[in-house]
């Protein structure tokens, strides 16, 4: 053969093959397009998922603290209900002290009822404050600001300077809390 015919039949073979090749490039370019197009909905589909899970976990986030808040409300509401229930045996004590007046003959026979009453009375209030973390501001170790109010100062030779004299109001604190400073006079 040729030069020249050889060349023409080669020059056709090399079109057909780069044909070939476009066409392949091209059904690569389609089934990528394509499996791109199916990923992108695969990936918008897991985004509306999480969207919605999201939202559901908001939602029900603020409905435990909705729940929360409700349940604290009622604590605070409630918070003192076992002190009041407590209470109620000093009240009736005080309503009997009351009614055993009323009913006794002569004077000196009521004061003794009052007295007495008032006795029971005073060791039940002291009995529930107990059960319930309340107790007296301590005087024994002496004046601290933090405890104690010194409402006036005092001349007194049997205490040192700043020594409480006298209490004038005992003070209360629950556990370490003080819910009334004792009142007291101290030395100059």
């Amino acid at each position: 053969m040729s030069e020249k015919k050889q060349k023409h039949h080669e020059e056709p073979r090399k079109e057909v093959h780069e044909e070939e090749m476009q066409e392949q490039t091209q059904e690569e370019e389609t089934e990528s397009c394509e499996s791109e197009e199916e990923r992108i909905e695969e990936l918008e589909a897991k985004i509306k998922e999480l969207e919605d899970q999201r939202l559901r976990d908001l939602a029900e986030f603020e409905n435990i603290k909705k729940r929360m808040e409700k349940e604290k409300q009622q604590a605070i509401a409630y918070a003192h209900e076992q002190f009041a229930r407590d209470m109620l045996a000093v009240i009736d004590s005080l309503d009997n002290a009351l009614s055993s007046i009323e009913g006794a003959e002569n004077s000196d026979e009521a004061l003794e009822q009052i007295k007495e009453g008032i006795e029971l009375t005073l060791d039940q209030f002291k009995k529930v404050f107990a059960k319930h973390g309340i107790e007296l501001v301590d005087i024994e170790e002496g004046f601290n600001p933090h405890f104690h109010e010194a409402v006036m100062q005092v001349e007194s030779d049997a205490h040192a300077s700043g020594e409480i004299v006298q209490v004038l109001q005992k003070g209360y604190k629950i556990k370490d809390r003080v819910l009334r400073p004792a009142m007291v006079s101290v030395a100059k």
